[in-house]
């Protein structure tokens, strides 16, 4: 499989930036990406549609408008089956490597463990992506080729977002299955938000948030089944003015799950988000400045 030819036509991500960027916030999609690869597909025992099972399907588009609203949005192109960047740089999967795992690997998270490693095993219940394991060297070269300039993309617009605003908020945007239920059983909200327990942002951020969903007519829940994965713990630093918001949408709301289809709903949600990204770039960036809740 070989990154240079899938990826020669299709960008493996984008940053979709608005003509000035007039708030400190940064929207991030890392598993809508549907650009699948051919030879990642002949690799696989799944058809085109089963393999999209684990895809945070059309995320990128349900947020496409905060764009409009003066802050950048970005996207991975590249498909969560075939590369997570929600993970750990080297979560690697001995059931799915052929070779010895480097030293360095880490091979014991309950993410590899259920298969969902930094290149996944399974997607979806747990249905098997591949007919056998994998070269140790395709995952390392995905790694090296995608994974890396992803988050050095990402970090460098939070930078430059942290530099001009003093503080930048990353709101990382994900879709979750209908089948998944909470505690006890019980059904889970439209939205789930995941804030590593009140660690990786101001509370004002999750209460805002919560807020407007809420009157949108929304049900949310805080942090149960998804605190928030890789991305929310590694750049949430609210005494160094760096925050991140795990937003977990409901699929049914938007998604027929078994076509992979938008359903008519869809562009309410939509407008949803567009009015969600206005009311957070209302916020004052002096309320997430390095600082400010060590003082508190």
């Amino acid at each position: 499989m070989d990154i240079a030819d899938d990826f020669h036509r299709v960008s493996p991500f984008e940053i979709r930036r608005p003509v000035a960027q007039t708030a400190p916030f940064v929207f991030n999609s890392p598993h809508s990406g549907r650009h699948y690869p051919a030879a990642f597909l002949a690799a696989s025992r799944l058809d085109p549609l089963a393999i999209r099972r684990s895809e945070d399907a059309f995320v990128d588009d349900l947020f496409a408008d905060v764009v409009e609203h003066g802050v950048p949005l970005v996207a991975a192109n590249f498909p969560r089956a075939y590369l997570d960047v929600n993970r750990e740089p080297y979560e690697l999967d001995p059931k799915l490597i052929a070779d010895d795992l480097p030293s360095y690997a880490n091979s014991r998270t309950p993410r590899v463990v259920g298969g969902l490693g930094t290149v996944a095993r399974v997607v979806g219940d747990a249905v098997e992506i591949y007919s056998g394991r994998i070269p140790l060297t395709s995952a390392l070269d995905r790694i090296e080729r995608l994974y890396k300039p992803y988050h050095a993309a990402l970090r460098r617009v939070l930078a430059e977002t942290h530099v001009t605003f003093g503080a930048a908020i990353l709101i990382d945007c994900h879709s979750m299955p209908t089948t998944i239920r909470t505690a006890a059983g019980r059904p889970r909200g439209d939205f789930i938000l995941g804030d590593r327990d009140g660690r990786s942002c101001a509370p004002e951020l999750t209460d805002l948030v919560e807020t407007v969903l809420i009157r949108q007519g929304y049900t949310v829940v805080r942090n149960k089944p998804y605190a928030g994965g890789f991305i929310t713990e590694h750049y949430g630093r609210p005494a160094k003015g760096l925050h991140a918001l795990q937003i977990e949408i409901n699929r049914g709301l938007y998604l027929d799950e078994i076509r992979i289809e938008k359903r008519p709903a869809f562009a309410r949600l939509k407008a949803a988000m567009g009015e969600l990204a206005a009311r957070l770039t209302e916020m004052p960036a002096e309320t997430f400045e390095a600082g400010r809740l060590a003082a508190e």
